[in-house]
């Protein structure tokens, strides 16, 4: 008996993939499991806590704390999709209630997680969270959670599955909990994070005398084998969502999460943080994917489908394109010769693509040649309006500060920006992060970014001086302030994102439920 735990905080709007897909392979293999979302239990266990005295005289404490109940019952209302201050209005108040519950060092919000002393960085400071575990905020709810569940249970073995740093501290005090209450139990650690973790050529294990296993990447054959079961066969599995809260989740609906694939299959684009870990791509075939998403379907009723993978393949978007799931769905995909077509995305619409986001990441062609991104600005063009035509949502990321780039080729990407902004929905800003598992680079210094010896990224020289002091600047006072982008900015849902843009797009044009 194994009890698979998705630790606080992750955002609150769709059940975890990861261990949904590991409770799938336990199924097939008959091995009795136990899901855990101490994520979505543990935001709702604060939600619920009384106002603290101190604070009761805050006239927006107050009003977050009596609407709280009813602010968690409108986010999960379609009607409020279709009022978009009133959705950043419900959101603000829950995120108040949950800011104002947390301790004086420690700010707790719906998708985020800071603590003033401790950074998920240091090691040292993961292993203090696990030292004192009654420090963390969740502790009343996953002490009495997991006494209960454990004296039920009778687990061998608690697998943790850690993918993002707003994670790391709680995952690592529910740790410390469990290590010191129930000494017994093999504590397993997974998950996104921890590969990247592993995969850094200067890892050195701290966490040895706290946690029994590491496991890097998806994980299922690897957790087999510390069950002590035979993991030499391949196969896929399903993954189940039957054992987790499906009614609880902050959305308008039970979003179904799918990975058709791990890895990517373009696998090429320079500092991607894939290829700098030396992931595998590993696809689902297309002609399998189908069929499991409509017994998924059948079985979870979803409102909406969230492909994770980091780009859907060719092959999928053809099988997607020709057959409707019945259910609108939404995901990550590169920009290439299908999308190109114009046909080809009426196609995709018809079957159900709501929204699709898209790396497109620079307007300086010399930029995207240097990052090896494989996609010229004149097929990003023609994908854009492909798209606005077909009636799906444009999800545009865009990237800054990458060695390639100047300061003239980001005025590129902010003309190419205006250039298309009637066909872009949603936009997604970002500063380049060198990855600190990447390939070094000829003619780039590198130097240390964050204080931490579990820090992902490196900071390097810029060669042509477009440093991130230089390149916030520009964002802040050319790119955002620009009219025309920032109403597109103005567009984005607040901590949610891209997890409830699909909502928003769907309420707007009549689109739910095609």
């Amino acid at each position: 008996m194994i009890v698979l735990i998705h630790p606080p905080v992750a955002k609150p709007c769709e059940a975890p993939a990861g261990i949904a897909r590991l409770a799938g392979m336990l199924d097939c293999q008959g091995v009795e499991y136990h899901l855990l979302d101490a994520n979505i239990e543990g935001l709702l266990h604060l939600l619920r806590m009384p106002v603290p005295t101190e604070k009761a005289d805050d006239a927006w404490t107050k009003r977050a704390f009596r609407n709280r109940l009813h602010n968690l019952a409108l986010i999960k209302d379609p009607a409020i999709y279709r009022n978009f201050d009133h959705y950043k209005k419900t959101v603000k108040d829950l995120g108040r209630a949950l800011a104002e519950v947390s301790p004086h060092n420690v700010v707790v919000g719906l998708v985020n997680y800071g603590h003033k002393k401790l950074s998920p960085l240091r090691s040292a400071d993961l292993l203090a969270a696990a030292e004192k575990p009654e420090s963390n905020p969740f502790y009343t709810y996953f002490r009495s959670r997991l006494h209960d569940l454990f004296r039920k249970k009778e687990p061998s073995a608690v697998g943790i599955s850690l993918n993002y740093l707003n994670q790391a501290l709680c995952a690592f005090s529910i740790v410390g909990f469990i290590r010191r209450e129930f000494p017994g139990l093999k504590v397993i650690l997974g998950g996104g994070l921890v590969t990247s973790w592993l995969k850094n050529p200067g890892w050195k294990n701290p966490f040895s005398g706290m946690v029994h296993d590491l496991v890097e990447g998806p994980g299922e054959y690897r957790l087999l084998q510390l069950l002590g079961m035979d993991a030499a066969r391949r196969e896929t599995w399903s993954p189940d969502y039957d054992a987790l809260p499906g009614g609880s989740y902050l959305s308008p609906g039970f979003i179904l999460p799918y990975s058709a694939s791990t890895g990517c299959y373009w696998n090429k684009c320079e500092f991607c943080p894939e290829k700098a870990e030396g992931s595998l791509y590993v696809p689902i075939p297309a002609n399998r994917v189908i069929p499991d998403l409509k017994a998924l379907v059948d079985k979870t009723k979803p409102a909406l489908i969230h492909l994770l993978d980091n780009a859907i393949s060719p092959a999928l978007l053809d099988a997607l394109s020709t057959d409707n799931i019945g259910i609108p769905w939404y995901g990550f995909a590169r920009i290439d010769r299908n999308l190109s077509d114009p046909d080809f995305c009426v196609a995709l619409r018809q079957s159900g693509c709501v929204m699709l986001k898209l790396g497109i990441e620079s307007g300086d062609q010399g930029v995207l040649d240097a990052m090896q991104k494989g996609i010229s600005v004149e097929t990003a063009s023609a994908v854009l309006k492909n798209l606005k035509k077909a009636g799906i949502a444009a999800y545009v990321y865009l990237i800054f500060g990458t060695p390639a780039e100047t300061k003239a080729g980001a005025r590129k990407t902010l003309e190419f920006t205006l250039k298309h902004i009637d066909c872009i929905d949603f936009l997604n800003l970002a500063i380049f992060n060198m990855p600190v598992c990447g390939e070094n680079t000829p003619g780039i210094e590198t130097r240390t970014f964050y204080e931490g010896d579990l820090s992902l990224y490196i900071d390097f020289i810029h060669p042509h001086g477009w440093d991130r002091k230089s390149v916030r600047m520009f964002l802040e006072n050319e790119f955002r302030k620009n009219p025309a982008v920032s109403a597109i900015l103005k567009n984005e849902a607040p901590l949610f994102t891209s997890n409830h843009a699909p909502f928003f797009v769907m309420e707007r044009s009549g689109r739910a439920g095609s």
